[in-house]
């Protein structure tokens, strides 16, 4: 009675691990199309006991990305968040009427961690992704031309027994 999706919606439920496309409403049976084509047929009484999420529903798409550059580069930062927030700001494909933030998140294991968080104009999945795949490569380009580099897990292994042996033995030979 609440109709919560209709035929050709993408629907998904974590209750029932169900996630595809909607293709027949019966008075008896839904048929839900997956993404890998399968068919599954839902009794209609079972969506009255599970959460139903409707994603074609959406008004906008959310990117939210953290990125973490080197720690070595933290004079760097405050800069490179005002470069991304310019960005997304001028970007024709994001949405200035909805949240938009760029912030030092935190001090990570091997980064200084900032996040991004911002809507899209499109809902439709595949030009989403091109967005973002914009977004994320001209963050990089942005990190790039601030002399910054984004960090990759490191660890740092401090010796002094062995730095000592070392250095003994240059000197004595």
């Amino acid at each position: 009675l609440d109709r919560p999706f209709s035929v050709g919606d993408w629907i998904r439920s974590d209750d029932r691990e169900i996630e595809g496309t909607v293709e027949h409403i019966g008075w008896r049976l839904s048929r839900i199309r997956t993404f890998d084509k399968r068919p599954i047929y839902i009794p209609n009484g079972i969506f009255s006991n599970i959460t139903v999420v409707n994603p074609s529903r959406m008004t906008r798409r959310r990117i939210h990305e953290t990125i973490g550059i080197r720690y070595e580069d933290i004079e760097k930062l405050p800069d490179i968040l005002g470069a991304v927030r310019q960005m997304l700001s001028d970007h024709p494909e994001i949405d200035n009427e909805q949240t938009l933030m760029v912030n030092f998140n935190k001090f990570g294991p091997s980064s200084l961690d900032f996040f991004i968080y911002t809507f899209t104009h499109t809902t439709v999945w595949t030009r989403f992704h091109e967005i973002k795949q914009d977004v994320l490569l001209k963050i990089s380009n942005i990190i790039t031309a601030h002399g910054a580099e984004i960090a990759y897990p490191t660890s740092t292994l401090h010796a002094p027994d062995l730095e000592q042996a070392i250095t003994h033995a240059t000197h004595s030979g």
